[in-house]
């Protein structure tokens, strides 16, 4: 189940999943789900820096696979083992 954030400041805010993003996770991490006036989809967004989402994915068995920067705009994208 990857996991993908990304930000423009370090300081937030940052956008932690798309539409199809788990509840629960979106639940944990505190975000709220907003649709930009004009856009046909929806993304889930939290107050914190990256720093700080980092941490809590950590804690939930999340680990960085890579990152990269888009322009101003950082990307990390997370991966998380599951027992099937």
């Amino acid at each position: 189940n990857p996991q993908v954030i990304h930000s423009t400041p370090e300081t937030g805010p940052t956008m932690v999943g798309d539409e199809y993003s788990d509840p629960s996770i979106m639940n944990y991490l505190g975000a709220r789900k907003t649709t930009m006036l004009g856009n046909n989809f929806s993304e889930y967004h939290v107050d914190e820096p990256p720093r700080l989402v980092l941490d809590k994915l950590d804690k939930m068995g999340f680990r960085v696979v890579s990152m990269t920067g888009v322009g101003q705009t950082l990307v990390w994208c997370l991966h998380k083992e599951t027992n099937y």
